[in-house]
């Protein structure tokens, strides 16, 4: 009975985090989703701000704090370890849904294309950032990166083995490709509002940061001398860049 809840919970947590990725799509893009990144009434830009940075800030701390090697070993040892991961997923994505709902828009222009086949190279891009993040996930291991390698892992008696170190396909090109799709999700607009742009900005300084001086150390201590090679000889998040590190 009690794997047959972790399964359920493990399940619930990857449904919840499908809605929230698809509803970002729609979120940042200003398409089909009821609330989206521009729209909703406005109130004063500072209180628009802060509100906004404060939902964000949440994001990245509970993102971050999660991801941690040492925050892991305790969280495990006051829940299920197959719980371990779908817990994390599941609070990020209930932090992305919180960001949906509160998110506070801020609707001046800071650029607009207005030539037709610029707007659809934009759209094309945005759309390649989101499905360059989705097989991203493939690439190395989906079912394990967002828990539901270790729920059936869990109900069958079997502990989920640590997840081997691949450089597959876009990991040849950078180390971080669902950053890098993230990235050009969130900047790929033909309008530029200033909520979007606080949005993207936000995000991306994170995301550097987050990488760079957290998850980059943690794997370096997990995978060590290989990981450091392959951090000399592909970029990190920008392909083509000669500073790789």
């Amino acid at each position: 009975m009690k794997k047959a809840i972790i399964l359920i919970y493990g399940a619930l947590a990857y449904i919840i985090f499908l809605i929230a990725f698809l509803y970002a799509i729609g979120f940042v893009g200003n398409i089909i989703v009821p609330k989206s990144i521009d729209s909703g009434s406005e109130t004063t830009l500072f209180s628009s701000i802060l509100i906004n940075v404060i939902l964000l800030s949440v994001f990245a701390v509970q993102h971050s704090i999660m991801a941690r090697p040492a925050f892991k070993n305790w969280f495990t040892t006051i829940i299920n370890p197959a719980m371990e991961r779908s817990t994390y997923i599941l609070l990020s994505s209930l932090c992305l849904l919180l960001i949906y709902w509160q998110w506070q828009p801020i609707t001046t222009v800071v650029w607009k294309a207005e030539n037709d086949i610029v707007i659809i190279v934009l759209k094309g891009i945005f759309y390649l950032g989101w499905l360059i993040v989705l097989l991203s996930t493939f690439m190395i291991n989906h079912f394990e990166l967002f828990g539901l390698a270790q729920i059936f892992d869990n109900l069958k008696n079997k502990q989920t083995a640590n997840p081997k170190f691949q450089t597959n396909y876009l990991y040849k090109i950078v180390r971080h490709p669902i950053m890098l799709g993230f990235i050009i999700a969130f900047w790929a607009t033909p309008a530029m509002t200033v909520g979007h742009l606080l949005f993207a900005l936000v995000t991306t300084i994170y995301i550097f940061i987050a990488v760079k001086y957290l998850e980059e150390k943690d794997l370096r201590k997990f995978i060590g001398e290989k990981y450091e090679t392959y951090q000399k000889e592909v970029p990190m998040i920008i392909p083509f860049t000669k500073n790789k590190r």
